[in-house]
């Protein structure tokens, strides 16, 4: 993944590991650590994880604490995107960079982030993203864009769902000096796959209904806000996952 110099090269060690990826994989044990001392948290289903190969991991994003949450617990290298605004501070800009995030524009389609995405999956990260592309205000999911299934059917790539809950209390239970009671839950990878070769705009709207009814039903009923129904899922485009056959 291209650093912030404008050549666009990544800086590697002698066994060819990136500086980025040495800083990323430091940070997240120093962050595990703060995450113990912060957080009473379960994790379930991290077996499900694929450990190789390109991955998208869909995630509910109430707190900002959602993604270090996700990278953290995640044994493997993965980058994430990250809203554009994160990146105006040339300091807070280069620990994202370094953290392997890198900015997207919302509200537009950004088509740097998109060869950025493109470009670590091709590398067999794992890539985080957020299909609802905002936080939720009341802490329910919102109605997702359609990103995520973009990606995954462009690169041909599975998606697991990671789904977040406890978090939005953080703030409260800080102030209190108690942990707060996180639950992560992760669930089975799936292919997104398309009926034709040509994929229409309300196909891909179908597709990323389907792929959030996944990541809803791994969640508490409160906070699966427009997608609370599950008996209104549908699966007409998700395939399993059996892992590298």
């Amino acid at each position: 993944m291209s650093g912030d110099g404008s050549s666009g090269e990544v800086v590697t060690t002698g066994r060819g590991v990136s500086h980025e990826m040495l800083f990323h994989r430091f940070a997240k044990l120093i962050l595990r650590g703060l995450m113990a001392i912060l957080l009473d948290y379960e994790v379930v289903g991290l077996e499900n994880l694929p450990q190789k190969g390109p991955l998208i991991v869909t995630i509910n994003h109430m707190n900002f604490l959602d993604p270090v949450i996700a990278t953290v617990l995640i044994p493997r290298d993965i980058v994430s995107m990250a809203k554009a605004e994160l990146f105006n501070s040339p300091l807070v800009g280069l620990i994202f960079r370094l953290y392997g995030a890198f900015p997207v524009r919302r509200g537009e389609i950004d088509r740097s982030a998109l060869r950025k995405a493109m470009a670590a999956l091709k590398e067999e990260k794992a890539l985080l993203m957020a299909p609802e592309g905002t936080r939720g205000g009341d802490w329910r999911l919102l109605k997702a864009r359609d990103g995520v299934a973009y990606v995954a059917l462009k690169a041909s790539v599975p998606i697991i769902p990671m789904a977040i809950s406890g978090s939005e209390r953080f703030w409260k239970e800080l102030a209190r000096l108690r942990r707060t009671k996180t639950k992560v839950v992760v669930g089975e990878p799936f292919f997104l796959v398309p009926e034709e070769d040509k994929v229409t705009r309300e196909q891909l709207a179908e597709m990323t209904t389907e792929t959030m009814y996944r990541l809803a039903a791994l969640l508490p009923p409160e906070y699966r806000g427009v997608y609370s129904d599950l008996s209104a899922a549908t699966e007409g485009y998700i395939r399993p996952y059996k892992g590298d056959s």
